[in-house]
């Protein structure tokens, strides 16, 4: 489990198991039982899992304590907690919607073969007003051929992400994988949600002709990455593909230039430079990237100076924001911004941290030889997208030493991009 985030909240595993228990009318003003129950997947321990099941136990109608009961169920799975299935299953048959969502996403993750609760899962197919991808998904996760027919209904509807969703599992369940180039088109969909959803319905289909498509993909780096060292994870091994063919992928998502990504949005005319640093803000990275390009290509001799003032202003605690302001100043070559890339690629927060990735590769860029230091002191991270940004900042500045240090890390990936550069190098 990733720890990166464990300690958010400053909360003992004991002072959140008191908060979730206590009633809601004794609550303090500013307790919060749902990040109890948040909080509490960082414990593994008979005494967090059976705080979380008298939580989900705990029935009383108020939205409130329905918010809690949700996370609750989640947080079970995370911890793949298989004494709490028959708590969890209950929830199957609650009324809340996305309580019966969190169960089934849940059981997904704790595992099962079961078949009456794949059954009673499937079953939910044919219920009206509910949600139906991640029911879809865990029924696919969990190879329930059964519900082939009643998942394969859901092929053409007009929730993209559900119908991703079951395109993926009927391939997986028939062996006939051409109906996946309508999941490969949902990584140009307008909607970021559709986008994202659509390339874990990829990883879980094994559709390795996909990587440079996604590498492609307008969505934050965190997702696209994610897919294709998934897909490497398993493909790689079973000798589908090699590390040679995801690497050019793999390094265009490193360097992540809005040039190599297939943009969805368009402006009818250029904005305003004020205007193109406040979509550095957007939730939808897609516009984002439009903004970045369109930054390059039209302000590159003002875009400097005020991407530092939006960053003294708020971007930098907008961990968003703060990626896409560190990777511009990189692009812009924007020397003054030297000291400033040198912290991000030492920040310890946590919600910071792909912007250290995005720091490596701007200190690249900027050319500045006296950034190699600080860069090779980062080798000794254990985020591999870190390693690999700065393998390639270091190969950028003409420093090979990062390959030697990296030929044999504990880690496959950085260890076969090292040695991939070593080869070159020759």
């Amino acid at each position: 489990m990733n720890k990166r985030f464990a300690n958010l909240f400053q909360l003992t595993e004991e002072e959140a198991i008191i908060l979730l228990d206590t009633p809601l009318d004794q609550l303090a003003e500013d307790d919060s039982r749902y990040v109890a129950a948040f909080h509490l997947a960082n414990f593994p321990t008979e005494r967090s899992i059976n705080a979380l099941m008298r939580a989900v136990q705990n029935t009383e109608p108020s939205l409130d304590n329905r918010i809690v009961r949700r996370k609750s169920v989640e947080s079970l799975g995370k911890l793949q907690a298989t004494q709490a299935l028959p708590v969890i299953r209950t929830c199957l048959a609650d009324e809340d919607c996305y309580t019966v969502e969190n169960a089934a996403w849940a059981i997904g993750e704790i595992g099962t073969q079961n078949t009456d609760i794949l059954e009673e899962m499937a079953e939910l197919l044919e219920k009206p007003v509910q949600t139906y991808r991640v029911i879809i998904h865990t029924l696919a996760k969990l190879d329930y051929k059964p519900a082939l027919e009643r998942i394969r209904k859901f092929m053409d509807v007009d929730d993209k992400p559900t119908a991703s969703a079951a395109i993926s599992a009927v391939c997986r369940f028939t062996g006939d994988y051409a109906p996946m180039e309508k999941v490969v088109a949902m990584l140009q969909h307008p909607n970021v949600y559709a986008r994202r959803l659509c390339i874990q319905d990829l990883i879980d289909a094994r559709y390795y002709d996909a990587i440079p498509q996604i590498a492609c993909c307008p969505v934050s780096v965190v997702f696209r990455l994610r897919g294709i060292r998934l897909l490497a994870e398993v493909g790689i091994p079973a000798g589908a593909i090699a590390f040679a063919d995801i690497e050019p992928s793999l390094n265009q998502v490193i360097y992540d230039h809005p040039r190599d990504l297939t943009l969805v949005h368009a402006y009818d005319q250029t904005p305003s430079l004020e205007f193109l640093i406040n979509e550095l803000y957007d939730t939808d990275f897609g516009r984002c990237y439009l903004a970045t390009q369109t930054l390059l290509e039209s302000y590159s001799a003002t875009a400097g100076e005020a991407l530092l003032t939006t960053y003294t202003d708020k971007a930098h605690s907008d961990y968003g924001a703060h990626y896409h302001v560190i990777k511009l100043l990189g692009w812009l070559k924007y020397a003054p911004a030297y000291n400033l890339l040198v912290e991000a690629l030492h920040s310890r927060e946590p919600q910071f941290q792909k912007s250290r990735s995005a720091a490596a590769i701007a200190l690249g860029e900027l050319g500045d030889e006296r950034a190699i230091l600080a860069l090779k002191t980062n080798l000794e991270t254990k985020i591999w997208e870190l390693k690999y940004s700065v393998l390639l900042a270091l190969e950028r500045l003409g420093d090979s030493s990062g390959q030697d240090m990296m030929a044999n890390d504990t880690d496959w990936l950085i260890q076969a991009k090292a040695n991939s550069q070593k080869q070159v190098a020759v």
